[in-house]
């Protein structure tokens, strides 16, 4: 496992639309565990692949309010928005945006279909933080970054 960097705004490969996965192979895998060892280390929610230069409909969140430890790392592998629901405006930041933040409206609840790193298809359901993740990073893959979604800047300490 490795510690990845984090590609930061104003690189254009952010902009870019990831590709899908077409193989889950030992790349796919040793991408998903060096997000891990990123992510933690960078103690952020959710980390898309892109972020760390490599354009693949990738990503994993972090839910803390997981109750088996296992399940605490969603890996996403070629996700996809199935449905969602309600609304939420809350503060948003971005790993690839040290120290910018931002109200963002987004779904309270968000149903996304995915694959494991096994290539079964899982359905997971986020709410509040987790939906807004879902969202955030799914919205990387396509090239769209969140100072897009931003209706109000925000300054903090």
């Amino acid at each position: 496992m490795a510690i990845r960097n984090i590609i930061k705004d104003g690189d254009d490969i952010l902009l870019k639309k990831s590709k899908l996965v077409t193989q889950i192979d030992e790349k796919t895998i040793q991408l998903l565990e060096d997000m891990k060892e990123t992510l933690k280390k960078a103690d952020g929610v959710g980390l898309a692949a892109v972020q760390v230069g490599a354009l693949r409909r990738v990503a994993i969140i972090f839910d803390s309010n997981a109750v088996n430890p296992k399940d605490r790392i969603i890996e996403l592998i070629n996700p996809e928005i199935i449905h969602q629901s309600g609304t939420q405006r809350d503060l948003e930041g971005c790993l690839s945006f040290p120290g910018k933040y931002g109200e963002v409206t987004r779904p309270m609840v968000v149903k996304v279909k995915a694959l494991t790193r096994d290539g079964k298809t899982k359905t997971y359901i986020g709410e509040g933080l987790i939906a807004r993740a879902f969202c955030h990073e799914i919205d990387h893959m396509d090239g769209i970054v969140f100072g897009e979604r931003v209706e109000k800047w925000v300054n903090v300490r």
